[in-house]
């Protein structure tokens, strides 16, 4: 294949990358020149999705391959270039749908043979942090979006439909760490599988950010998932979830509070319900990943991942993370959805490094661990 041999050089200034997103139902083709964004250009299935109250791979990948190239061509548009002036491009290779993977990544080879141009094969999860370097993403005191280099002490707070993590930076192109997890449902699905059982409809994320701010978060306590002491431990002797999050527990509850108000033959006061989920989720949430980040001397915190659109989980976030001295960075809601954007983000952080690309031959994976960065 014919790479242009000026991209994998270490210290290489502005290349132009071409960033392909296809994880879940959203087709992202994004385009960045080093660390200035051309176009973030998006096409979601979501709206098909809506009738079944979530994601089904199967439609999802049938509409990742509708959308591809006029998602592609409307992006090379409105960058106002030619696929020729494409220094490489990058692709998401895991994790996500394993279909919708696929479509992504096929169709990134095929751009890859026929224009001769380096492709490389990057973890969806830290795309979310890559984009935050684009030149002024970073949200926050200062930002992340200097385009230089990243705080010294950086931590990730990713809270998505399939993804909650708190993760430790400390090189973005070869050096990430797990500090934390959901071991079941992500914040995302809980509030989705919520939303249904309120007969809110899908997605059930804005609907209940919506409603919450109508009803009592006081009026119910539900359970905070993985924080008694047997799972906690202490900083000293570390619990076995100590950064770990759990939600199906508190579905659940929030299932069985719906259950009692009806054998009763009570109204359901669904705004209130509502807003003490939503309590719960984010209380538990900002709670843990300030506790890491303490402990483990993170002093700059990135939030993304598309529930980091919730009002709540935004306040909550910033005033704890003030509270602790850390400093929040949170990326234009655009930029924190998944989107091609953040995949070329991270493509060109790859490329400025050095990082020599990653050929054909590599598979999608749809569990594909977060200390992997590029394939």
């Amino acid at each position: 294949m014919n790479h242009p041999g000026h991209v994998n050089q270490p210290g290489t200034v502005q290349p132009l990358v071409l960033g392909i997103e296809s994880s879940c139902d959203e087709t992202g083709v994004g385009i960045v020149r080093g660390t200035t964004l051309l176009t973030n250009t998006v096409s979601s299935s979501m709206d098909e999705h809506v009738r079944f109250g979530g994601v089904i791979p199967e439609i999802a990948s049938r509409a990742h391959l509708d959308a591809f190239v006029p998602t592609l061509q409307e992006a090379l548009h409105e960058a106002g270039v030619a696929l020729d002036d494409i220094d490489a491009i990058a692709v998401t290779s895991g994790p996500g749908l394993a279909g919708a993977l696929m479509v992504g990544v096929c169709a990134a080879k095929a751009l890859s043979v026929a224009t001769g141009k380096p492709l490389y094969a990057i973890n969806h999860l830290v795309a979310h942090v890559g984009v935050g370097l684009l030149d002024g993403a970073g949200g926050g005191t200062g930002g992340l979006g200097s385009g230089a280099r990243l705080p010294e002490n950086l931590g990730a707070l990713l809270v998505s439909g399939g993804h909650t993590e708190i993760l430790r930076i400390r090189s973005i192109t070869d050096d990430v760490e797990m500090l934390g997890s959901t071991i079941d449902d992500a914040a995302g699905e809980a509030y989705d599988k919520v939303a249904r059982l309120l007969g809110l409809g899908y997605p059930g994320g804005p609907a209940i950010d919506k409603l919450a701010k109508h009803g009592n978060a006081k009026a119910i306590r539900f359970p905070r998932g993985l924080t008694q002491p047997k799972y906690m431990g202490t900083a000293e002797e570390p619990g076995p979830h100590r950064y770990d999050w759990s939600f199906s527990g508190l579905k659940t509850a929030v299932a069985r509070c719906v259950e009692q108000f009806e054998a009763r033959g009570e109204d359901v006061p669904v705004a209130d319900i509502a807003a003490a989920f939503q309590e719960a989720v984010v209380d538990v949430i900002t709670s843990k990943a300030v506790l890491a980040c303490k402990e483990n001397r993170i002093t700059d915190l990135l939030l993304g991942g598309g529930v980091a659109a919730n009002s709540r989980l935004r306040e909550l976030t910033g005033q704890r993370c003030a509270a602790a001295g850390i400093t929040l960075h949170v990326p234009p809601l655009s930029l924190c959805t998944d989107n091609g954007a953040m995949v070329a983000a991270l493509g060109s952080q790859l490329i400025m490094a050095g990082i020599g690309p990653s050929g054909v031959a590599f598979a999608p994976d749809s569990s594909l661990p977060v200390t992997t960065v590029s394939v």
